[in-house]
């Protein structure tokens, strides 16, 4: 049984946290778990990508490319840039909303949101995109821990127990 899960976002979202909260339950259940981040300029916004390994045989916490079973994204943009992570058979759940880099902001530059799920849903088998508003106003909780239970529940994780 393998299980790699990609979690990306940007600083403050909470990335961090959520590997986290996978890892711990997989070995709460007994797993052997190997996880890491990459964290670039986090505390300004940037980029946050957790990598967590889930498995009998885990030599490496990075997941090569093109080996990630799950990506939750927190961020669309965040999801189009780590798209190459993906299995090609992955599952990709990806919150709506688009949180602005500082220097677009200043820039004027466009950065919408909607062309970026757009693309990730014409270019993904199994993506799943999530109103941010809608699940936040639902749940009441933070969008991090929120999307941990729309993954959860959408049996994301359970599909990739027979994998080797």
């Amino acid at each position: 049984m393998m299980c790699n899960i990609l979690i990306a976002g940007v600083g403050g979202q909470g990335t961090v946290l959520a590997s986290r909260v996978i890892a711990s339950a997989a070995m709460k259940r007994g797993f052997n778990v190997r996880t890491t981040e990459t964290i670039g300029m986090a505390q300004r916004g940037g980029s946050v990508v957790g990598h967590t390994r889930i498995g009998d045989k885990i030599f490496s916490p990075m997941i090569p490319c093109g080996g990630a079973h799950v990506m939750l994204a927190f961020e669309p943009a965040e999801a189009v840039r780590n798209l190459h992570f993906l299995a090609e058979d992955g599952a990709l759940l990806v919150l709506d909303s688009a949180v602005k880099p500082a220097t677009v902001a200043l820039s004027g530059v466009s950065y919408d949101a909607e062309v970026m799920t757009d693309y990730l849903r014409n270019n993904v088998q199994k993506a799943i995109i999530i109103n941010g508003e809608t699940l936040k106003e639902r749940c009441g909780m933070t969008l991090n821990v929120a999307m941990l239970g729309v993954a959860a529940q959408s049996g994301v994780f359970h599909s990739t127990r027979k994998r080797s």
